[in-house]
């Protein structure tokens, strides 16, 4: 559900827009595969998209990298111990330096624990607090972004940035950049220590150095390649589970079970084929960074064995050496994996950055002008022309001009396709006309704030939009300060309480998702108390009773009629019979304006209403319905 003030905003967009209409690794769905795999990939130095959200947590930070240090300090430090250990005690027999270093390494073990467990808690608290700010963000983002943006953008393509991407970037925020932090300090303090300890066999280590590193940069590409395939493939089995179970009961209706689960398995085989592949390439670029640092440390082993035999260095030194060799190899090791981590958790900054970075085409103005304080609902289409971006060469809306006074109710009517509803959606701005103005109260829509702009309007889909909630707050959702008392004479005047009441906890009770526990009509009441309680100055109407049986529909009309009352209203008309008692019928086809005028009025000329008329009343002509 929306919340706090977008809520109403929220509402009328979703509610006409529908009306017209797991692995953590789940990533947006590409085109094709084949644009998938030509997709760059992100480096890790994408990861700064993030900073933002680091700045306001420096303290924690600080407090991290300073536990980090000292963490790594300690590793280290036991280097320099082992080597007088090794020196000074047993190679003299020193009993009581033994002693001492047992003591020494108990107080570098309590060090390593204290700072260990404040880098852990901080890391993971920084974590799980800089996710929440960037869901919190990515969030409200979303509910700003118009109707192209959800013209050309698939709602689990967001869903998995909102969800799967911020979780990977928790799980890196909160370990792995931590872990990668940590072995980089032991990488370059344990190098620093080897070059004190022997310059000689340092040398022949950096000899190496380059087996290991192109092995990292080769296979470390294609680890990238098979990622991002994996999480594309993962995204193919997350959307269509939403697809599938979107549309269960159709599926079940049709019979389509056993195809669905053919399917759905082909996608689960694709994305565990690209994850094995993905794997075997990861732990191929591991073994082999791993065969390789060690194998090399070996060789370092023997030549410094013939160092110790040949006096240029002690047996502590070489302890020290080889002890030095294990941090550097191991800290190489643990970057090899992470690495693949922080190359993916870039990849998910990249698209929530890219989606914070989405700009709305349409916003607020800077500037906007106040609506006047009487509210009248009064709107003018003046010589309106706009087509749709997905369909840029067909107008949905030509010269389109209509000029509705305060208090005046105007239905809409007209063949499939003539642009009824394009009205209503230029009307809550979702889209701005191509050519010509819309006027609310006298003011063009693109100089007033879209909040208050909406504000002033209520919606009655065709499709009603029940939330994941109870009665009280899906009637509420008109109006979110409204009392319980106004709500229930909302549901009073729908005619929604006669269904309402007799559920196990009344109002309390749990509609369901998208309402499943309601029938069609019961829906589109509740829909239809939602608009009588947001009170509004001007309504619209997309055939607000079609989902009612006749009985119902008397009863819910009388109520429709006492909200149209002393306020504009604009009726999309699928039946006829419901605009009988409109003060004006315009008639649209091919998005312009054939006629106007009342039912009687428009019959006796004849033309396309008369035809539409006859043949919904006409019961000699019932084979075609032209109504939308």
């Amino acid at each position: 559900m929306c919340v706090d003030g977008r809520r109403i905003e929220c509402l009328l967009g979703i509610e006409l827009l529908l009306a017209q209409g797991l692995d953590y690794r789940m990533a947006r769905r590409p085109e094709n595969t084949s644009e998938a795999a030509d997709r760059p990939r992100a480096a890790v130095g994408a990861l700064r998209g993030i900073l933002p959200y680091l700045k306001p947590y420096k303290a924690a930070i600080a407090g991290a990298l300073v536990a980090l240090t000292v963490a790594a300090s300690a590793v280290l430090v036991m280097g320099v111990g082992l080597r007088a250990l090794v020196d000074h005690g047993f190679s003299a027999g020193n009993e009581e330096l033994l002693d001492n270093a047992l003591i020494g390494l108990l107080v570098i073990i309590v060090t390593l624990t204290a700072a260990t467990y404040a880098r852990f808690f901080l890391v993971s608290w920084i974590g799980e607090k800089v996710v929440a700010d960037m869901r919190r963000d990515v969030f409200n983002h979303i509910l700003d972004l118009d109707s192209q943006f959800f013209e050309t953008t698939r709602v689990g393509e967001v869903l998995s940035r909102l969800t799967t991407d911020t979780t990977l970037l928790q799980s890196v925020v909160g370990s792995q950049v931590s872990v990668a932090l940590r072995n980089l300090l032991l990488f370059v303090g344990g190098t620093t220590m080897l070059v004190v300890t022997s310059p000689r066999l340092t040398g022949f280590v950096f000899l190496v150095v380059p087996l290991v590193v192109v092995p990292i940069i080769v296979f470390g590409r294609r680890v990238r390649k098979l990622s991002r395939a994996s999480q594309d493939r993962v995204a193919d089995v997350g959307a269509f589970i939403e697809e599938t179970l979107n549309a269960v009961r159709i599926v079940q209706a049709f019979g389509h079970e056993k195809i669905d689960r053919a399917i759905f398995g082909g996608r689960v085989t694709e994305a565990l084929t690209t994850a094995i592949d993905r794997n075997r390439a990861r732990a191929f670029l591991t073994a082999t960074v791993m065969m390789l640092v060690f194998g090399s440390i070996g060789v370092i082993l023997w030549l410094g064995g013939h160092d110790v035999i040949s006096g240029r260095i002690s047996a502590g030194e070489l302890s020290a050496f080889v002890f030095y060799a294990i941090v550097v190899a191991g800290s190489v090791g643990a970057i090899s994996e992470v690495i693949g981590d922080l190359q993916r958790a870039a990849g998910a900054s990249e698209r929530l950055v890219e989606l914070l970075g989405t700009i709305p085409v349409l916003r607020s103005p800077d500037n906007p002008k106040p609506l006047p304080g009487s509210a009248t609902g009064a709107v003018k289409f003046d010589n309106v022309t706009f087509h749709y971006p997905s369909r840029p060469e067909t107008p949905s809306l030509s010269n389109f001009s209509l000029d509705v006074k305060a208090g005046e109710t105007v239905a809409l009517v007209g063949p499939s396709g003539a642009g009824k509803s394009t009205v209503f959606q230029l009307l809550l701005r979702f889209y701005d006309p191509s050519e010509g103005a819309v006027t609310l109260e006298g003011l063009d829509l693109r100089e007033i704030d879209l909040e208050a702009l909406r504000a002033r309007m209520a919606i009655v889909p065709q499709d009603a939009v029940i939330f994941a909630a109870n009665g009280w707050e899906n009637i509420g959702y008109g109006r979110p300060e409204a009392s319980s008392e106004e709500i229930r004479a909302a549901a009073d005047a729908a005619m929604a309480t006669e269904f309402l009441d007799p559920l196990p906890d009344g109002f309390d009770s749990f509609l369901g998702e998208k309402g499943v526990r309601l029938s069609g009509g019961q829906r589109q009441r509740i829909a239809i108390a939602r608009a009588i309680l947001r009170n509004a100055p001007l309504l619209l109407l997309d055939e607000a009773t079609s989902a009612l049986d006749a009985e119902s529909e008397r009863s819910v009309q009388q109520a429709l009629d006492q909200a149209m009352s002393n306020r504009t209203t604009l009726v999309i008309a699928h039946r006829l019979a419901t605009v009988l008692k409109a003060d004006r019928i315009v008639v649209l086809d091919q998005g312009r304006i054939v006629a106007t005028g009342t039912h009687d009025e428009l019959i006796a000329e004849g033309g396309l209403y008369a035809r539409l008329a006859a043949l919904q009343f006409d019961r000699e002509e019932p084979t075609r319905d032209a109504a939308e």
